[in-house]
């Protein structure tokens, strides 16, 4: 490694920095939180067994776990002008990573609502409370602690899997890390320093996904 590379490095990392900053976290943030909420619907429909619900989202989970993330993208973005619906590349990222997470979270949250004894909908039913206000106020709490690690480890994940919105010409970190290794031709130092970046980040989830973990645990 030069002086010159070194260098490079240092004025870039600020860069790349600022990329993951201003675009890769505010849309792993809307994605997840928007992917928690379709998680949670998807999950309920299945759970209360409403016929014609439970097969189109039955169908939307099959789709979206059975075909490509990248595919689900170009189709948003380059496919969907084709009928006259565009969206920006932040957008189209949005929805894709949005219907991602929820159809792989559904499955996370359903089990985690199972997992709650029955007898807690039953005193539930007791009290006079209806199926959704039982949902509401007492099962989903009890069962997002259960789903909370792996609802955790999915959004460390969503970290890394916004770098796909670099195809759809989305300035995130990774291209940015393109885009000045298109002027130096340093891409195998760029591309490290744009996975250091990621690895931070992750690194800092983690960190609070234990402790979040653990004051979970001593609420119990």
């Amino acid at each position: 490694m030069t002086e010159r590379i070194i260098q490079e490095l240092i004025d870039s990392f600020g860069k790349l920095l600022m990329a993951g900053l201003k675009v890769t976290l505010p849309l792993t943030a809307a994605a997840f939180s928007t992917g928690i909420l379709i998680a949670l619907f998807v999950a309920l429909m299945q759970i209360a067994k409403v016929p014609v619900m439970r097969k189109l989202v039955r169908v939307y989970v099959w789709i979206i776990r059975c075909t490509p993330m990248i595919v689900q993208l170009f189709v948003v973005y380059f496919g969907l002008p084709n009928i006259g619906i565009k969206f920006t590349p932040f957008v189209s990222a949005w929805i894709v990573l949005s219907l991602s997470i929820g159809a792989y979270c559904s499955e996370t949250v359903r089990a985690a609502i199972e997992s709650v004894p029955v007898g807690q909908l039953e005193a539930s039913y007791c009290d006079g409370l209806t199926f959704w206000q039982a949902m509401v106020h007492v099962i989903i709490p009890q069962a997002l602690r259960t789903a909370f690690p792996p609802l955790s480890n999915s959004l460390i994940g969503l970290v890394k899997d916004t770098s796909l919105a670099y195809n759809v010409a989305l300035v995130e970190i990774l291209a940015t890390a393109q885009r000045i290794a298109s002027r130096t031709y340093d891409y195998f130092w760029l591309y490290l320093e744009a996975g250091l970046i990621y690895l931070i980040f992750c690194s800092i989830l983690t960190v609070v996904q234990r402790k979040a973990e653990a004051a979970l645990e001593r609420r119990r």
